[in-house]
Order: C-alpha cells, then structure tokens, then sequence
C-alpha cells in the first residue's frame, strides 16, 4: 500500500469590511490554490447561501471531482484494452439535501459521459469498462452516497 499527500490552500477574500460582524456583513467568495499549479480556484458559496453564482462552489468542485476521477480511470482502461477514444465530454448532476437542523448532503451523484470512439463494433465493451473505471475511481470511492454513470457511446 502507498500513501499520497495532496495539499492545498483555501484563502478567504470575502471580507467586506467589517468581517464577520453580521451574516449579511461578508462575502462568501475564497480562492483555492496548490502548490505547483498555475492559477487559483475562484470559489464561493452556492447562490442559495448568498454565493455568487459567477464562482466554483464546493458542491460543483465534489460534482466535478467525481466526474474527472471516472473520466481518467476510463481513459485508461480504454488505452489498456485498445479502444481508441476521440472525444469525452460528461454533463455529471449531483443532488445535496438539506436538512431542516441546516445540515446537509449529497444523496447521489450521476454522471452522463457521451464517448467517441474509433470502433463502433467495440461500443458494447467501451461501455462495459464504465462499471470498471467506476470500482477504480479514488473519489467515488470515497463517497458516502451512490455514483452512477450513465454512458453513451458513438462513433467517431
């Protein structure tokens, strides 16, 4: 077993002023960086907790995690098995409940991912290695609420 540390730094800039005199006296906005990357995050809260919709809220960055993880272990999968992949593009839809104590969390996660391949007599086992990539996939793993993946497969 090896184990791998990721870092990063989470930078408040949603000080109005007068910080966090009143919950109306301070923006929600923060950015998001790691060592070795080339520009920050720009992230705040969801628009229905006084965010600003313009800016990566946690709940999309989990969604996007999500999708980007099964994506890479697909891809990878598909090179291993010799099926040549053109185009990916996932369209991934999370659900998050709230709860009436101001708790919350997500209650499952789908991803839509529409492939392009080179071969369309092999679309059934590009398909197949969706449930593959998904045992595979670090962040679904690590997730307490179901993943599903919903693929379409077509030719190039």
């Amino acid at each position: 077993m090896t184990n791998h540390t990721f870092e990063t730094t989470l930078r408040w800039t949603g000080n109005l002023g007068t910080g966090t005199s009143s919950y109306r006296a301070y923006g929600r906005d923060y950015e998001v960086s790691a060592p070795r990357k080339s520009s920050a995050i720009a992230g705040s809260s969801a628009k229905v907790y006084r965010g600003d919709d313009a800016r990566y809220n946690p709940e999309d960055l989990l969604v996007a995690a999500l999708s980007a993880c099964h994506m890479l272990a697909y891809l990878h999968l598909c090179a291993d098995a010799g099926i040549v992949v053109t185009e990916y593009e996932d369209s991934a839809q999370g659900t998050m409940r709230t709860n009436p104590d101001g708790s919350g969390e997500f209650v499952d996660v789908t991803l839509h991912p529409r492939v392009a391949i080179t071969d369309a007599v092999r679309s059934g086992e590009a398909n197949a290695l969706h449930e593959r990539a998904h045992e595979l996939c670090f962040i679904a793993r690590s997730v307490n609420f179901p993943v599903r993946c919903e693929a379409t497969t077509v030719p190039t």
